[in-house]
């Protein structure tokens, strides 16, 4: 399997661990994330395009895995993707655009999937 999608299988492995051994909490994050995902003044993909973003401003493998497989399951192209990677350089400088080469691996994997 790809580095990216053995990422993605990390966060969704963790995440049942953990709703598991803290059901309370995860429910809680889980309704939480649920509401703050669905669809409003912004659509679900756009949405996930912020969170790519994000993502990579954060400095998370496991996030830039999980939010990019996101956005383009929510039918977000590879450019789209790329472009919201690059609103994170902007704002993230140097450090960010090192983290553009994991976005990359992501959509290329995911993009094979399809």
């Amino acid at each position: 399997m790809g580095e990216m999608k053995d990422l993605l299988n990390e966060a969704n492995d963790s995440l049942g661990r953990f709703s598991k051994a803290w059901p309370e909490q995860m429910k809680g994050f889980g309704a939480f994330m649920q509401a703050v995902e669905s669809p409003g003044a912004l659509d679900s993909k756009q949405k996930e395009l912020i969170a790519v973003a994000l993502s990579i401003n954060a400095h998370c493998h496991w996030c830039i895995a999980y939010h990019v497989s996101g956005a383009m399951e929510k039918g977000a192209t590879d450019k789209e993707v790329m472009e919201a990677a690059w609103v994170a350089v902007l704002m993230g400088g140097g450090p960010a655009v090192m983290y553009m080469q994991l976005v990359e691996k992501a959509v290329n994997e995911f993009k094979k999937k399809k």
